[in-house]
């Protein structure tokens, strides 16, 4: 049962609501399009924003429901709630639905640490809007916010879960090497900025 509750983390996060909304709305495949990666950023610009927001709830569920909930019906400790958090946020970023390409697992990060660090993952958002709505950079406040993420877990402990502190430090390094290609951009000078006001964004940054 624990196995396969572990397995079912992973095809949940593999959902690729992005890849399927953008086919039922525009009849189009995602990856063809914008940055070519399946996250909210990339709906918001290819298909609407109004389509981005479902994407993004959507995204937060798969890394919130396996940890909220999986480890009860098995009467599991933190170890498996983190497992299963982890493997689907890797479903996220590696979906068998899709050929194994998926977003840059930020959202669904979030919603897996919703369920065991609420205040921590505040703080990021805190980060990510303070980096991303000046600079029009997503990436850069994707990065930031991850990065921050074991820093505002060491300063607030969450009592009773042992191990989150490591699992939030090996999430920062897997989220900022899913965005790899991004931070060479952002070296190099070359990474394009999201345009709010027109509802478009750059081609290379994806948060989700």
């Amino acid at each position: 049962m624990t196995y396969a509750l572990l397995l079912l983390s992973y095809v949940l996060g593999a959902t690729p609501s992005s890849y399927w909304i953008s086919r039922l709305v525009r009849g189009i495949d995602l990856r063809q399009h914008g940055s070519g990666n399946l996250g909210a950023t990339n709906v918001f610009r290819i298909v609407g924003p109004g389509w981005a927001v479902p994407v993004m709830v959507l995204d937060v569920t798969k890394g919130f429901v396996p940890v909220s909930l999986f480890p009860a019906l098995i009467n599991a400790d933190i170890g498996w709630a983190l497992a299963f958090g982890g493997a689907a946020i890797f479903g996220h970023i590696f979906s068998f639905w899709v050929g194994f390409k998926g977003g840059k697992g930020v959202a669904t990060s979030a919603g897996a640490l919703l369920a065991l660090a609420p205040w921590p993952v505040l703080g990021c958002f805190i980060v990510w809007c303070l980096l991303t709505f000046p600079t029009g950079y997503v990436a850069l406040g994707s990065i930031g916010a991850v990065a921050a993420l074991p820093v505002f877990i060491f300063i607030a402990p969450q009592s009773g879960v042992p191990g989150l502190f490591w699992f939030s430090v090996a999430l920062a390094f897997f989220v900022i090497w899913a965005h790899r290609t991004n931070v060479r951009r952002l070296l190099a000078g070359s990474e394009d900025r999201f345009r709010w006001a027109s509802n478009t964004a750059d081609d290379h940054s994806e948060p989700a």
